[in-house]
């Protein structure tokens, strides 16, 4: 008895992180072996089996995209103030439209998979976001626009990876969609570097 409970768990659990929902009698099924005290410690091992294999295809990717995402906002508003070029400027205001839209769309997707995404920055893009705070003019331009070359390919290589190999298919399409997108900003990022030297 134990063992069909087992089964009939853990393929709900298979099949609600593939789709997205149990549907029909197999949620019915998970709802049932659920309410079942003695099949606690199953069902919480499968639940355990079910977030370790997103931890393990996307958690890292969506955490770095949600705190990535994050600085390109906040580092494209202290371009638009304290940058002393236009294109620098203008560049900023990319970053914001763009990485606010993209932010949105992984947030929508996080809160599918009922995954709580980071509401602060890592240590390492804090960090870049107050050394930044201090500066302005043509020591922002400089700093800015050669911390953004240097970022989008870390960026281009995350999002290409997961597009690539992510076993689960929405992390992986959103990662495609937004591929093309980071692979303008690093363009864009390496002129303007070049421009300021």
């Amino acid at each position: 008895m134990l063992s069909l409970a087992l089964l009939a768990g853990f393929g709900t659990l298979s099949l609600q992180s593939c789709n997205g929902s149990g549907g029909g009698d197999k949620g019915a099924v998970a709802d049932t072996a659920q309410s079942d005290p003695t099949n606690d410690s199953i069902n919480n091992s499968n639940t355990l089996t079910a977030e370790t294999k997103l931890e393990d295809d996307g958690r890292m990717f969506i955490d770095k995209a949600a705190s990535g995402g994050m600085m390109e906002v906040e580092l494209g508003k202290l371009a638009q103030a304290n940058a002393q070029s236009q294109r620098v400027k203008n560049f900023g205001a990319m970053m914001v439209r763009d990485h606010s839209k993209a932010n949105e769309e992984l947030k929508t997707l996080a809160t599918k998979m009922n995954v709580t995404l980071p509401t602060t920055l890592a240590a390492e893009h804090q960090q870049h976001v107050d050394a930044m705070i201090k500066m302005k003019g043509a020591d922002f331009d400089k700093h800015y626009m050669a911390m953004m070359a240097e970022d989008h390919v870390k960026d281009v290589d995350l999002f290409q990876k997961t597009a690539n190999s992510e076993r689960d298919a929405e992390v992986q399409q959103f990662a495609a969609k937004t591929l093309p997108v980071l692979k303008m900003h690093l363009d864009s990022a390496k002129a303007i570097n070049s421009a300021l030297k």
